[in-house]
């Protein structure tokens, strides 16, 4: 009997899915891959169900044969492993970023003569609505929130990239690339002050209220479904603070970075160029404290930034506060530096892992943006943050565009820069 595979990666079993089984039953013994939760990150969407919910869902299937677990976007393996005369997918993968996956498995068939089959995609109101009613759950307060925590247990490094407003949301969410047989794209959302304070016209000295950032956290919640973590520069009084942190956690809001600083804020990368004075480990304990003992779930973050090395204190003095600051209940600790080189991260990472080996590390790349994400990894990093690329791609972008019409009078000179409006619009779903 001739073999036939495809693999799933939805939560549900709509039209389309259905026509894909019959079809493929056809051809005779059926067996249905199921996409672990780590390839379905990478590959669509966060998982709105567990794996063993999702397994099951597939082996209730009565035309199946055979149920196997596929741990990768790229069928290779499994194919090499099942060599099946057929693979059934529908045809929406020939021309968007899964293109190149499409390939990968007309090249794997080749070598024992296989086939790819495909089917037209299903598109009707049923299904249209069943996609909607996923994303609409992905966004919703309960389910973001828990992300982050969820995606550090598994991803080796969650991938963070700041956002300022919804268009920007809309490119953190649906940016997509093909990586070497598999797909990859952002895992979270960075709202930074600075950034949300450029994007105003206003000076990175928390300037811009707790009002205002919360409204482009609402901006970002309307058009995202992806975990969201705000940037609370010091986190202000600790009266504040613990307003602030249920106010963020009833949002849906994934963690808030405070940093041990008091005094009017500057930004980081400024160091002893202007003066800043780092909190006291007692005065910052105490904050921490009082957040922790303020939020309602235990989804939340409060994750602890460290100064001391972007104010030359020392390593000793950061490694002294990591400690303090994850006994007073921080969830994480990001670790800052202005050098261009990453030693002095690693280093600090290297000597806090050899006390403590669960603790989230996070880290903010700008200054020694040479070193891979997966070197990262290697030193025990969880998080990475793109922290202000988005806002500085734009800037020069916008300022060139402007002066090019004002030097020649009319926009066509500027044309073949810009992307085109039909293209911008397709980035926004409209509520059907």
């Amino acid at each position: 009997m001739k073999k036939i595979y495809a693999c799933f990666s939805s939560d549900v079993l709509h039209e389309g899915h259905y026509n894909i089984i019959r079809e493929a039953k056809k051809y005779g013994h059926l067996i249905i891959g199921v996409l672990t939760d780590e390839a379905m990150i990478r590959f669509d969407r966060y998982p709105t169900i567990p794996f063993e919910k999702r397994y099951q869902l597939y082996q209730n299937i009565a035309e199946a044969d055979e149920i196997v677990i596929q741990d990768s976007v790229s069928y290779e393996k499994i194919l090499r492993k099942l060599k099946p005369d057929y693979v059934i997918h529908g045809d929406n993968w020939q021309h968007n970023e899964q293109s190149g996956i499409r390939e990968n498995v007309i090249a794997t068939l080749r070598e024992w003569n296989g086939e790819l089959l495909e089917v037209p995609y299903t598109v009707n109101e049923e299904v249209r609505k069943i996609d909607r009613v996923m994303r609409e759950k992905l966004a919703m307060p309960e389910f973001r929130r828990k992300r982050l925590k969820e995606l550090l247990r598994l991803r080796p490094i969650v991938k963070a990239l700041e956002v300022h407003s919804g268009l920007t949301a809309l490119i953190a969410e649906k940016t997509i690339v093909q990586d070497h047989e598999e797909l990859d794209q952002y895992d979270a959302m960075w709202i930074s002050s600075l950034c949300d304070s450029t994007a105003k016209g206003k000076p990175d000295i928390e300037l811009v209220d707790m009002s205002s950032r919360l409204r482009t956290i609402d901006d970002v919640m309307d058009v995202s479904t992806k975990p969201i973590i705000l940037d609370g520069d010091t986190g202000g009084l600790v009266e504040h603070f613990v307003y602030n942190v249920r106010t963020l956690e009833r949002m849906g809001v994934s963690a808030v970075i405070i940093e041990d600083k008091t005094g009017l804020k500057k930004n980081s990368l400024f160091g002893n160029e202007v003066v800043q004075t780092q909190d006291s480990i007692e005065n910052f304990c105490a904050k921490i404290q009082a957040g922790k003992r303020a939020q309602r779930s235990e989804d939340f973050m409060i994750i602890a930034r460290i100064e001391s090395l972007i104010l030359e204190k020392g390593m000793e003095d950061a490694l002294t506060r990591a400690h303090a600051y994850v006994s007073a209940g921080a969830d994480g600790i990001m670790i800052h530096s202005r050098k261009k080189d990453p030693e002095e991260i690693f280093a600090f990472c290297d000597a806090f892992r050899k006390q403590n080996e669960t603790t989230p590390i996070v880290v903010v790349p700008t200054s020694f943006n040479s070193v891979k994400e997966e070197e990262l990894a290697q030193h025990g990093i969880n998080i990475v943050i793109y922290a202000n690329q988005l806002t500085r791609s734009a800037f020069p972008a916008m300022q060139k565009t402007a002066v090019s019409i004002l030097k020649h009078h009319r926009a066509k000179e500027a044309d073949h820069a810009l992307m085109s409006i039909k293209d911008i619009i397709t980035l926004i779903d409209e509520i059907e």
